[in-house]
This record gives structure tokens, sequence and C-alpha cells, in this order.
């Protein structure tokens, strides 16, 4: 009873927000309220061998196997926490959403061979500036409940570069190729990698990535973001 009364108080001084609306929540630990959990747009593409995160990738990179998480779209409660993830220093969105989606991932069989999860890097200079990168915590909830090994340095990210959002894909994938280069090859050599990110848009970061890594003798790569965007 105790207890109780006194997580009320601190709620009433230091509420604890929902990050997609803001609106209060009395308890838990929870990152959004019920009626956002409610509203989650989820994709269900962990069931399917063939969906259309893979169809971005058909004739670029041969993928194994490839999902999102959930929908993005503008004013959704997707957009409301990358945003929180990326922008307001909310490094546990990702944590939480990497092992909310590892959990699906262990149940399904297009990705029970995974070996290691590798996250796409930021570069150095932007990370600092972050303080973190997004998409390593992302692949550190996914590592957490899929038991299998994350290589925080398994890519390394060489140039920095402005924002890709106006470019087209082939502006993108060119830029990008030679930005990046495999960290630990000894540590990939024969593996199935987990390449993760935090949203799919034309795919260009995600094929340059992907086309390092299958470099290395032996590799097989998957991919998973949280989000896709342009698929509703």
């Amino acid at each position: 009873m105790k207890t109780t009364w006194l997580t009320n108080l601190l709620d009433l001084f230091f509420p604890h927000l929902c990050l997609a609306c803001g609106e209060n929540q009395l308890q838990g630990k929870a990152i959004l309220c019920f009626s956002c959990q409610r509203k989650l747009p989820a994709t269900e593409m962990h069931t399917m061998q063939e969906n259309r995160f893979t169809d971005r990738f058909f004739g670029r990179i041969y993928l194994q196997a490839g999902a999102a998480m959930y929908h993005f779209k503008e004013g959704n409660q997707i957009q409301a926490l990358i945003h929180q993830l990326k922008y307001k220093g909310k490094s546990r969105v990702g944590e939480k959403l990497g092992e909310a989606y590892g959990q699906l991932l262990t149940k399904s069989p297009f990705f029970s061979t995974i070996d290691v999860i590798v996250p796409v890097p930021l570069h150095p200079t932007k990370e600092r500036k972050r303080g973190y990168n997004q998409s390593d915590y992302f692949a550190m909830g996914l590592a957490k409940t899929m038991q299998k090994p994350w290589l925080r340095k398994g890519l390394i990210r060489t140039k920095y570069g402005a924002s890709q959002t106006q470019k087209t894909r082939l502006e993108r994938y060119e830029n990008v190729l030679q930005s990046f280069k495999v960290g630990q090859t000894t540590a990939l050599k024969g593996k199935h990698i987990l390449l993760v990110d935090d949203v799919l848009t034309t795919g260009a970061t995600l094929e340059a990535c992907a086309t390092k890594i299958l470099a290395v003798p032996n590799t097989k790569i998957s991919i998973v973001t949280i989000a896709i965007a342009g698929t509703t």
C-alpha cells in the first residue's frame, strides 16, 4: 500500500508519459499507453517468406529473409516513437522494440538460422553528436530475446555525409556504397547475419551494408527494421 501511494505521488510530480501521444501513464515501465499500443500498425511480415519488405530488394541483393515490425506513416504512433528514439534521447525505445520483435522472430522459421546481429552504423561524428546509435539499441534488444550475439562494430561507417532523404534510390546507393567497411571479418565469415536498422525507405543504405557483408566469404544476409515507409 505504501509503495502504491509513493508511486502515485512520484507520478504526480514526475509523470511517466506515453512516448507516442504524451498522455500520462501512472505506473509501470511501458513506453506506450494502452490506447497507442492498440493502434500500432503491425506488419506481420515475419510470418511471410516473401513480402513488401523483401520486394524492395528484389534484383538488388539476395535475402534469406526480411521484415519490418511496423508500418511508418506521417502522424502515426510509429513516427512518434522513431522521433523519440532518434532525436529525443529515448534510446530505450529501440531496446524495448527490439526485445518485443525478437520474441516474434524466434518463432518464425524464416529467421531460425540467424547466427549474429549487426546494426547499421552511424559515422563516429554523428554518433557522438546524438550520443548513441539508435540501430545499436534495436540490435541489443533483438539479441537479448533471440539469444544471439550482436556485433556493434561488425560494420563501420567511414564517410560522413549529408541527409539522403531527397536523393533517388540510385543516388543513395552510389553515395553510400563506399561509406561502409566490414569491421570484424573473422566474426562474420561463414555466418548468417541479421542486419538491422530503424526505418526502411528506399533501401539504399541497407543494400550497401548488405553488399559489404556478402563480400565476406560464405555469408548469408537477412534484414529487419523497426518500420517500413511507403506501404499501407
